[in-house]
C-alpha cells in the first residue's frame, strides 16, 4: 500500500471535483522561494517524493524544503479483467487534489539561482505546469 495518513475515518473516498482555484495555501509562508501550481491536477506521494529528492539532492547538505501538500486522498482501483458490480475497488494509492493557485513546495536559506534549477527540476517530476514564486510577489 501507497504512503498517505497514518490513519483515516474512512478507508475509501469519492473522486470529488477539482473546479476553482485553491482555497488557501497560496501564498509563501515559510521559506524565501516557492514553486506555484498553474494547472489543477492529482499529485501522486511518488510524484511528491521524487520532487523532494531531487531537490535535496542539487542542494546536497546546503538550504531547506517545506513540502506544502500531502496526498490524503485515497484513489481505489478495480482488477483488470473484473466484471462490472461487486462494489468499488481496493486502495492503490494516495494523491493531492491540487488546485491552480496552490503553493508546492518552499524552499530556504539558498540563493535565487539554486532555488529556480532545483525548482525547475523538481517540477519537471510533476503532472502541471508551475510558476516560480518569491516571498515579496503579491500572487
Amino acid at each position: 500500500m501507497a504512503t498517505g495518513p497514518k490513519r483515516t475515518k474512512y478507508r475509501k473516498q469519492q473522486k470529488g471535483q477539482m473546479r476553482g482555484l485553491a482555497k488557501g495555501g497560496s501564498f509563501v509562508e515559510f521559506g524565501d522561494f516557492g514553486m506555484q501550481a498553474l494547472d489543477r491536477s492529482w499529485v501522486t506521494a511518488q510524484q511528491i517524493e521524487a520532487c523532494r529528492v531531487a531537490i535535496t539532492r542539487f542542494f546536497s547538505r546546503k538550504g531547506q524544503v517545506w513540502i506544502r501538500i500531502f496526498p490524503d486522498k485515497p484513489i481505489t482501483k478495480k482488477p483488470a479483467e473484473t466484471r462490472m458490480g461487486t462494489g468499488k475497488g481496493g486502495l492503490e494509492h494516495y494523491v493531492a487534489t491540487i488546485k491552480p493557485g496552490r503553493i508546492l513546495f518552499e524552499v530556504g536559506g539558498v540563493t535565487r539561482e539554486e532555488a529556480q534549477t532545483a525548482l525547475r527540476l523538481a517540477a519537471a517530476k510533476l503532472p502541471i505546469r508551475t510558476k516560480f514564486v518569491d516571498r515579496l510577489e503579491i500572487v
